[in-house]
């Protein structure tokens, strides 16, 4: 896979006062709760375009998908989504702040981009593990900060998402690059021990699972891109 993206696509329509919008939006969220943002800016259209890699490319091109997003945040990467959906999919895109959900919200009416799949989109103001097990999935989006989470936190998270996986679905996710370095020279012990156990657990189901990794350097700040396929029954 490409190591790079160009930002353009569903990110092209929009004007430069939405952008600030959802940069300012997110900004004052983040101050506030960044264990839960892992950022101070949105996601770039490239590791949006990363991101949404298995709902542009699927193995029954005429099957629909059913996508689930979790940490939509102010919609980054919920418009790549959106962007490579076709008629037929349906999409529930997760997001446990309220503000950001609401947002997310008033994007499925406003927004060109996701206005187009409005009537098959839902937004879920809640904990991902709350969405329960009753529908499965044939894609999972995943843009929740799990170097911000402990281990059994981050456990919990992937457990969930590979039972409503479908089997022979993907999971894709991210991580920041040289986030585990950084912290190794600034961070607390304890803190630098509760990512090393996070990033160990993560690593190890990339390596059980991992389809395809690659890097984003067109976004602040870099970040890998995993992409994860759950096993076919019969394997």
């Amino acid at each position: 896979m490409s190591e790079t993206h160009s930002p353009t696509g569903p990110f092209s329509s929009l004007r430069l006062d939405e952008r600030l919008r959802d940069t300012r939006l997110f900004l004052s969220q983040a101050l506030r709760t960044f264990h839960a943002t892992g950022s101070i800016v949105p996601s770039s259209g490239a590791l949006a375009h990363a991101m949404a890699e298995y709902v542009r490319q699927r193995p029954e091109p005429d099957r629909p998908l059913r996508i689930l997003e979790a940490g939509a945040g102010t919609g980054a990467i919920s418009r790549g989504i959106a962007a490579a959906m076709r008629p037929g999919d349906t999409a529930d895109l997760v997001e446990s702040n309220p503000e950001f959900a609401a947002y997310v919200e008033g994007l499925l009416e406003t927004d060109p981009v996701m206005s187009r799949v409005s009537d098959s989109t839902r937004v879920h103001a809640k904990l991902v593990n709350d969405m329960g097990t009753d529908r499965s999935y044939d894609v999972i989006v995943s843009g929740l900060p799990f170097a911000n989470f402990g281990v059994d936190a981050v456990r919990e998270i992937l457990d969930y998402y590979f039972e409503v996986l479908e089997p022979g679905g993907t999971l894709s996710f991210y991580g920041y690059l040289y986030t585990k370095e950084v912290k190794a020279v600034i961070a607390r012990r304890e803190d630098y021990l509760r990512q090393a156990r996070t990033s160990w657990l993560v690593q190890d189901r990339i390596d059980r699972y991992g389809i395809g990794s690659e890097k984003v350097f067109a976004n602040i700040p870099p970040a890998w891109v995993h992409h994860l396929r759950k096993p076919e029954k019969n394997a």
